[in-house]
């Protein structure tokens, strides 16, 4: 397997993790709809060691909700999320926009789907551009 390179959006924190993932899920709940400030996370799962962490550790802070086990880490220089261990400490979660290139499964199923934001399914349907549009 090959490994991937990542980061939060200012580069503080980065790391690598081996491209293997047993799972790719896009979570439509309303809390990861808060942590993310979009539609949904994009969570990549693998195994707790599969990561070296190259700088920035310092730096992430770690949120962890009661109720459904939601947990988030972040980049406190820049609020990007990147990985963590679950509660449990058995799996390691990979936002996949933190990765600079493509994980080796695509994803496998959009979970707490009645949850999805009012306006997802517009969204899905709305026009494309390469670029930032006014």
């Amino acid at each position: 397997m090959t490994k991937l390179t990542g980061s939060c959006l200012c580069g503080a924190v980065t790391f690598e993790v081996e491209n293997e993932f047993q799972n790719f899920q896009l979570c439509h709940c309303s809390q990861c709809q808060k942590t993310t400030g979009s539609a949904h996370a994009s969570n990549l799962f693998t195994g707790p060691k599969n990561i070296e962490w190259h700088s920035g550790v310092e730096a992430i802070v770690r949120f962890d909700l009661k109720g459904r086990g939601i947990s988030n880490s972040f980049c406190s220089k820049c609020g990007s999320r990147v990985p963590y261990l679950s509660r449990s400490g058995e799996t390691l979660v990979v936002p996949a926009g933190s990765l600079d290139g493509k994980p080796s499964v695509s994803p496998k199923a959009n979970i707490f789907w009645p949850e999805r934001a009012h306006w997802y399914d517009e969204a899905v349907l709305a026009e494309h551009y390469d670029r930032y549009i006014e």
